[in-house]
């Protein structure tokens, strides 16, 4: 990676938007999106000997643990998808991967990562998820909220009929949050003394992607959001 690469990670919990805002954003700054878990599915189908072990892990259902993951990550970020830089969705998800990553940026004279939170209400996230519908054959996800396609209910790529995932009722979907609560606390006290930034995103998508990519183009910036108040000083636009 040169020194110039950024890397933006987003935070927030399930059905808060990162995966909608991680593909525009890419769009908009040439950087590669990808996701926890599309980065171990190609990995795991890379053929090499660390794909072979993330692939026994996944095929057996276990969890990649922070060293595998981190070694992941680390080979991401050293290859040519990211020579400008990248968005992580869904990795830090721990305070021992966070450590991980700044100390490989800093080794690699990269600066800190810029970090967007997602700020979302749990009831919201609730109501969004148990709308939500997937193409049982392409796997896109969509918005019954927001998406044109989702209320229509069928899938604009292959006009398939969507479906409701199984894990998409309130029961587990809170049970989900629980979790992410208590994994994220301690990242998000790590990330806010550094490049951290605030969003709403109980915003409809356009709203949260217009002010995601405002305050990626000014070099300082203070913002408030429904975290507080948080300083944010950066050295430069990557826009």
């Amino acid at each position: 990676m040169e020194k110039a690469a950024v890397v933006v990670i987003l935070l927030g919990p399930p059905g808060s938007g990162k995966g909608t805002q991680a593909a525009k954003l890419a769009r908009e700054t040439g950087l590669t999106a990808i996701s926890t878990g599309e980065l171990l599915r190609r990995e795991s189908d890379s053929g090499s000997e660390l794909g072979r072990q993330v692939g026994s892990l996944l095929h057996a259902g276990l969890l990649v643990d922070d060293d595998l993951m981190n070694e992941v990550v680390a080979k991401l970020l050293a290859g040519e998808d990211c020579q400008k830089g990248c968005i992580l969705d869904g990795y830090p998800r721990t305070i021992e991967q966070a450590r991980f990553l700044s100390e490989f940026l800093e080794g690699h004279g990269l600066e800190e990562p810029m970090v967007f939170d997602f700020v979302v209400s749990p009831e919201a996230v609730v109501e969004r998820l148990s709308q939500r519908r997937q193409c049982p054959v392409c796997g896109h996800i969509y918005s019954a909220e927001f998406d044109v396609y989702g209320k229509d209910m069928v899938c604009e790529v292959d006009e398939t009929p969507l479906v409701r995932r199984s894990d998409d009722n309130p029961e587990t979907i809170r049970e989900r949050l629980r979790i992410y609560e208590g994994k994220t606390l301690d990242l998000v006290a790590f990330y806010k003394t550094r490049r951290y930034f605030a969003l709403d995103a109980m915003q409809a998508p356009d709203a949260v992607g217009a002010e995601l990519i405002s305050l990626l183009k000014v070099p300082m910036v203070l913002v408030k959001g429904t975290a507080g108040a948080e300083r944010c000083s950066l050295n430069r636009s990557i826009l």
